[in-house]
């Protein structure tokens, strides 16, 4: 990024955030029609904001601190990425102020929040989207094409080797080895793996027949796994022959998988992840506040150039905090995240795709509505 750009930007995120912390809070700002302030010195915000939750951000997630603290010196923001669902849980307990989570809260976790967060419980923020690369470690092959079925039997572990008709069938060419497949999965809850098994539930429903959970399921034998993005990105650069599922920002150096959509196979890409976000419906149910952003992504699309191996990665806010101080903190840092820079400083440090500007006013909407218990 420029010098000429993290000056401007700068610039507009204070004001942002000073115009953000006017609701629910009685801090100086500058007023409306005002003007814009030209030292990060002159930010009223102070305190320390506290998350936790999904690994796959965790490289956004440092840009965002990085570029909120700056422009704030007053304030310090913390996140520990122990997984989607560490950081729910953390959340409903009370034990930080937000979570960041690749799932959105299943029903009995919306009841819940409703305890841990005030009437209206919890709200879904989108900050993060990204492609869910399906990494593999096979010397000399950098790309397969693969449909959801042949996807479907790797993971289940029915296709173990890498030379077997159902993959060199759809690779004509390719220099495939006789070399044993080694699935390696995630060991914590993860939004990762929840997302990953969403997709292979609905797009080859014949062959994965296990409902789609954050947690791999237990009765699949022979398999190896790793805790976090980075410890199956590890173990299976390790491992010859290895595969796995990762947010695709971490998976640079190993081979992919471009995945059949209709009748053409995608490539990951942030763009192919986008494309296939544009097509999710909202979540409903009791309990949901209004405005909130939780989707359902259709998983089995055919849209051409879609890539459906994909997760949107939430921050989850409570509706109401006990203080105007947290208030102000969580409007102005959520505000930043989804803020033309924020996305912008998290697509340099991590290639997810921007949230486009209808979700980023929608968001910007929904978290203006955060406010003090009464």
């Amino acid at each position: 990024m420029s010098v000429i750009r993290i000056v401007r930007s700068a610039a507009l995120l204070s004001a942002a955030a000073l115009a953000l912390s006017a609701c629910g809070s009685d801090s100086a700002i500058t007023p409306a029609g005002g003007s814009t302030p030209s030292s990060s010195s002159e930010s009223t915000l102070a305190g320390t904001l506290s998350g936790s939750g999904a690994s796959s951000q965790d490289s956004a997630m440092q840009a965002w601190i990085a570029g909120f603290t700056a422009v704030n010196p007053d304030t310090a923001v913390q996140y520990s990425p122990d997984g989607s669902g560490a950081g729910r849980k953390a959340l409903l307990a009370g034990g930080v102020q937000f979570a960041g989570s690749d799932a959105h809260l299943k029903d009995e976790e919306v009841e819940a929040s409703i305890e841990a967060c005030g009437p209206d419980g919890a709200l879904h923020i989108p900050a993060y989207i990204s492609p869910i690369a399906i990494a593999f470690n096979l010397d000399g092959v950098d790309e397969l094409n693969l449909d959801a079925e042949t996807i479907a039997g790797i993971f289940r572990g029915e296709i173990s080797t890498w030379n077997d008709p159902a993959i060199a069938g759809q690779n004509e060419g390719a220099q495939l080895p006789d070399t044993p497949i080694t699935v390696i999965h995630r060991s914590d809850e993860s939004g990762t793996t929840e997302n990953f098994t969403e997709y292979l539930a609905a797009a080859a429903p014949a062959v994965w027949s296990t409902e789609a959970s954050g947690e791999w399921p237990a009765d699949l034998d022979g398999q190896e796994n790793a805790q976090g993005t980075s410890g199956v990105v590890s173990a299976a650069g390790a491992t010859d022959g290895a595969i796995t599922y990762a947010d695709a920002s971490a998976v640079e150096g190993m081979g992919t998988v471009a995945v059949k959509v209709g009748a053409e196979y995608v490539p990951y890409s942030s763009e192919a992840a986008a494309k296939a976000v544009e097509a999710s419906t909202p979540v409903t149910g009791e309990g949901r506040p209004d405005g909130d952003m939780a989707m359902d992504l259709v998983r089995d699309t055919t849209e051409s150039g879609a890539y459906p191996v994909v997760l949107v990665s939430y921050h989850i806010y409570c509706t109401t905090y006990p203080d105007s101080e947290t208030v102000d903190l969580v409007k102005a840092f959520g505000s930043y995240v989804v803020s033309e820079e924020g996305q912008a400083a998290a697509a340099d440090a991590a290639g997810n795709a921007e949230l486009s500007q209808p979700l980023r006013e929608k968001a910007e909407a929904a978290l203006a509505g955060i406010s003090v218990a009464k």
